[in-house]
């Protein structure tokens, strides 16, 4: 139990650093400094209250010295992070998936919500994940290198071919180079069979959100949505239930 609460702690921890990630990296900046400040005075956050939730919560979610108000996205961040953690944790125990995994997921998170803002996937967070990954495989237990491999290679040639064939049939970009490369990072963390099932499951995730906000919106097809976030949904949804799933449908539907 005690445990528990060292990994949920700790996940709460990266995810104040990752909230950093989000907000530096698509403007340029460094990560490491200078120290945090109030976006809207510019007082710099002393370490009381840069701790993360409880320090949100103390101060009512607002700044110290000009009391504008903190985004509850920050804490949100936390927590996503910390339960990330924690569920790691509890699925692979003791064993090198879970540093390995939860480097993955956390890496997710921060390329979600910078394209949730931004429209971008930074090349800073993707494309050092590629070799990453592919280096990490050789100590995944269930993983072997040529499927981290092949992951690489189906995953940013496929989405490469999708968007090359919409682009020659429409005339228009239908998916950025940053998606190929945050495709070739989720191969390499989980394998050819990891992006077929992210393919599938983004496609069918982002379809149906999509329908929904285009449905609210009322701006039809001129509607653009970014896939990043549903490609990182789908590559966790493997993570964690893949297998199950995969192994539900064969039997479901094919046997």
């Amino acid at each position: 139990m005690l445990i528990n609460i060292y990994i949920f702690v700790l996940g709460l921890c990266v995810g104040s650093f990752l909230n950093v990630c989000i907000f530096r990296i698509p403007a340029g900046r460094s990560i490491v400094r200078p120290a945090s400040a109030c976006p809207g005075c510019g007082a710099s956050i002393r370490w009381y209250d840069n701790i993360p939730v409880l320090s949100y919560l103390m101060l009512r979610g607002r700044c110290r010295h000009c009391h504008s108000g903190i985004s509850a996205r920050y804490p949100m961040i936390e927590l996503l992070t910390a339960f990330s953690a924690l569920a790691v944790w509890l699925n692979f125990g003791w064993s090198a998936e879970t540093p390995i995994y939860f480097l993955f997921i956390a890496a997710l998170l921060a390329i979600t919500f910078i394209d949730i803002d931004h429209r971008i996937i930074p090349d800073e967070i993707s494309l050092p994940g590629i070799p990453i990954g592919f280096a990490l495989s050789f100590l995944l237990p269930e993983m072997r290198w040529y499927d981290a491999l092949l992951g690489i290679l189906a995953g940013g040639g496929s989405l490469y071919m999708v968007g090359w064939a919409y682009q020659l049939l429409t005339g228009k970009e239908g998916m950025g180079g940053g998606d190929v490369k945050l495709l070739a990072m989720i191969g390499a963390f989980i394998g050819w069979q990891g992006v077929l099932f992210t393919i599938m499951a983004s496609s069918f995730i982002g379809t149906l959100v999509g329908l929904v906000v285009m449905l609210r919106t009322r701006q039809g097809m001129k509607l653009a949505v970014p896939f990043g976030p549903f490609l990182a949904i789908g590559a966790i949804i493997y993570l964690f239930f893949g297998p199950q799933i995969i192994d539900w449908y064969l039997h479901r539907f094919l046997m």
